[in-house]
């Protein structure tokens, strides 16, 4: 397959989804465990350690402008994809089955992938925006980020609003993860219900993860 057809065809807008999907769901890895640091508890030492490394070394920022195209790629074969099932679907069944024909979040993946956009905005204008403009490209010197996320944290709208995108990243995560296995080939059933498994508990633990940050913050566990 071309890879023109890659981007354009049904087939190849499944597999870019599928393939895209997974680079992001190691980067889910990489970035909860930096954020994991955060609960040495030793006043941000390690993390901001952590948070160096990634923004001072060239492979990491090289592997950066991958996740963004990805990033960006994902987005935009999702909206056609929801936009090319809304125009074949054309008009609605007489009889709704609701989720006895499949679950209310695999219908509203676009919907969630839009949240987590918004997310994802307010999350990097907080935070990866102003470090990268500190670290060498602009003004040459190192922003605290465990500071910088103490203050951050400590405001509840912030708060509420981080919880509510890593809810709706849940969500997404509980059908993609599998959807990703199936659009790259994946259909035995005896692996299809293993990952599913893995998928649920993936979608589960990571958001948790992810969301015990900004409330230990707020919640004052963390020094």
């Amino acid at each position: 397959m071309s890879f023109k057809k890659l981007l354009t065809s049904a087939v190849g807008r499944k597999i870019t989804m599928g393939a895209t999907g997974l680079f992001l769901v190691l980067f889910l890895i990489v970035h909860v465990g930096l954020n994991l640091c955060v609960f040495a508890n030793d006043g941000g030492e390690m993390f901001n350690q952590a948070a160096h490394f990634m923004g001072g070394n060239w492979v990491p920022r090289i592997l950066e402008i991958g996740l963004f195209f990805f990033l960006i790629v994902h987005i935009i074969q999702g909206l056609i994809l929801e936009m090319n099932n809304r125009s074949k679907r054309g008009v609605s069944y007489a009889k709704s089955y609701g989720n006895r024909g499949s679950k209310w979040y695999s219908r509203s993946m676009a919907l969630l992938g839009t949240l987590i956009l918004i997310f994802l905005v307010l999350h990097i204008s907080n935070f990866w925006l102003p470090n990268r403009v500190h670290q060498g490209f602009l003004l040459g010197e190192e922003i605290n980020l465990y500071e910088r996320m103490k203050v951050t944290f400590s405001v509840g709208w912030i708060v509420i609003v981080y919880l509510l995108g890593l809810i709706a990243l849940a969500y997404h995560l509980m059908h993609g993860f599998q959807s990703a296995f199936r659009s790259l080939g994946v259909h035995n059933n005896k692996y299809n219900k293993l990952l599913t498994c893995i998928g649920h508990g993936f979608a589960i633990i990571v958001p948790v993860l992810f969301a015990l940050m900004p409330l230990s913050f707020y919640f004052g566990w963390l020094s």
